[in-house]
């Protein structure tokens, strides 16, 4: 059995919007820190921390809340899966529900959102989505 790291952290978040929490854990990797901090430049989480408490160091994702308590992400879901990966070129990034949703990929210069790879006109495979 194989497991999928990225969708482990992005239901780890889900599941924290739903519980109210503040901040959720997760094991900590590269990738992970690269997909949390176009979360946190996009708007979408507060911020995150990498905690070496313990045998194996952790980051932590602090949640982010509207005036009202309601989650700022209303849903979060992994696009390209470890059996089924899905590459999108430049001319197919279209902006998603009018650019609200924001798509993050992994290309050849690096981990970022669909705004940047069609500024850069680079395509990649698509991570995740974010509304």
């Amino acid at each position: 059995m194989h497991s999928d790291p990225i969708a482990d952290l992005l239901a780890r978040i889900k599941n924290g919007l739903n519980a109210n929490l503040l901040h959720v854990d997760a094991p900590v990797s590269k990738i992970k820190l690269e997909v949390l901090k176009i979360l946190q430049v996009e708007g979408f989480i507060t911020g995150y921390e990498v905690i070496t408490e313990g045998k194996f160091p952790s980051v932590r994702v602090h949640l982010k809340y509207d005036q009202r308590r309601k989650p700022v992400i209303h849903n979060i879901r992994r696009v390209s899966k470890p059996g089924l990966r899905v590459y999108k070129a430049t001319t197919e990034l279209r902006p998603v529900r009018s650019g609200l949703t924001t798509r993050i990929l992994t290309t050849s210069q690096g981990v970022m959102s669909d705004r940047d790879a069609r500024r850069k006109r680079i395509g990649g495979e698509v991570i995740c989505e974010v509304w």
